[in-house]
């Protein structure tokens, strides 16, 4: 595939995740609390967050060890950035959550496994055959920058990610308001820790499939924010009136 022809898919794919942003503003994606058996067939929670999240980090792996481009180590430094979210996601996060006997829809996993499989190979296939980075990249100010919002991300999104787990005992399943920290100005810290990290992974790739996976973490995440603020809002009665759902003072 030529670079030129790679480009178009991506700008395709973009635009249909601005379309896919729209109809999620429209209907809540049914999986954690807006789970509902109304779409299907449904699996373990636990189990549909494994199969759904490994299929990005094992293609784009199998392009930075077949690619001739992915030889060189800034490559791979900027690979393994990608690499490191997914282990968390796929061998740490689904054993840490407290969702015994929660479900999901098949129907979810499979547009998920859909969706990081495309976006998976839009990035391994770059790193694969088109990046030409040099050493004296790790000292140019977009990779610096953004090194520095990955891991602030990371950091937000993992504190919040705990603070949220931390709200259950093991075998619990009820909710309560979350407090403390940045729950005092927005409902999901966590999915603003998880925007900050791509944000930064687009800024210190510097190239268009970081920025489309970007794009697609925005239109899942923003409506997913906008989703939960609602439910908090129609389930507790004292939920706080300040608080926004994503971004602090703004939305």
């Amino acid at each position: 595939m030529n670079y030129e022809t790679y480009q178009l898919l991506i700008f395709v794919w973009m635009a249909l995740g601005v379309v896919i942003s729209l109809v999620l503003l429209k209907v809540a994606a049914p999986y954690g609390r807006h789970t509902t058996s109304s779409w299907g067939p449904q699996i373990s929670n636990r189990l549909g967050w494994m199969l759904m999240e490994m299929p990005g980090m094992m293609i784009l792996m199998y392009f930075l060890l077949s690619g001739k481009s992915a030889q060189h180590l800034v490559t791979w430094v900027l690979a393994s950035f990608y690499i490191f979210h997914y282990i968390n996601r796929v061998f740490i996060f689904p054993f840490r959550i407290h969702t015994r006997g929660k479900k999901m829809p098949v129907v979810i996993v499979c547009m998920a496994i859909c969706f990081n499989t495309i976006n998976g190979f839009f990035l391994g296939y770059y790193f694969g055959h088109f990046a030409h980075y040099t050493v004296d990249y790790f000292i140019q100010p977009q990779f610096i920058v953004g090194t520095f919002l990955f891991i602030s991300g990371i950091y937000i999104n993992w504190t919040y990610d705990n603070k949220l787990i931390q709200l259950r005992l093991p075998g619990e399943t009820g909710y309560v308001i979350p407090t403390g920290g940045l729950f005092k100005w927005m409902s999901c810290p966590n999915l603003f820790g998880e925007i900050i990290e791509w944000s930064g992974y687009a800024l210190l790739c510097w190239n268009l499939p970081a920025v489309s996976f970007l794009v697609w973490t925005l239109a899942n995440l923003l409506p997913r924010a906008l989703w939960h603020h609602k439910w908090y809002k129609r389930r507790f009665e004292e939920y706080p009136v300040e608080r926004k759902a994503l971004f602090p003072f703004f939305l």
